[in-house]
């Protein structure tokens, strides 16, 4: 995980209220709520292509310590988020992974 101020993987592990969701999908583009979980359905050109991507993601979630449940089928993979230590709730840990996903994915 590296460093991280306990306080700090404290609060970020608390479930966020509906409004701090909400804010937050205003700037995850595609992300939507789906049982208190985000979700993102991503669609590749191939296969390979959707694969490069879980292994891409699977190495920046092992290093924060926050995996997340994935789906892929074909050409498609879906991605959903939630911290299960936190009773299945979205909290701020999800919110940071969905963005790191963003800052790489080129779909």
């Amino acid at each position: 995980m590296g460093i991280v101020d306990r306080n700090e993987y404290e609060t970020m592990s608390k479930p966020l209220t509906d409004e701090q969701i909400n804010e937050a999908l205003g700037r995850l583009k595609g992300w939507s709520l789906q049982d208190d979980k985000l979700v993102k359905t991503f669609t590749f050109s191939t296969f390979p292509e959707a694969i490069s991507f879980i292994v891409r993601l699977a190495f920046e979630a092992e290093q924060v310590e926050h995996h997340p449940e994935i789906q892929n089928v074909y050409n498609r993979v879906e991605v959903s988020l939630t911290t299960h230590d936190a009773g299945n709730r979205v909290t701020g840990h999800d919110v940071n992974l969905a963005q790191t996903i963003q800052s790489f994915v080129w779909v």
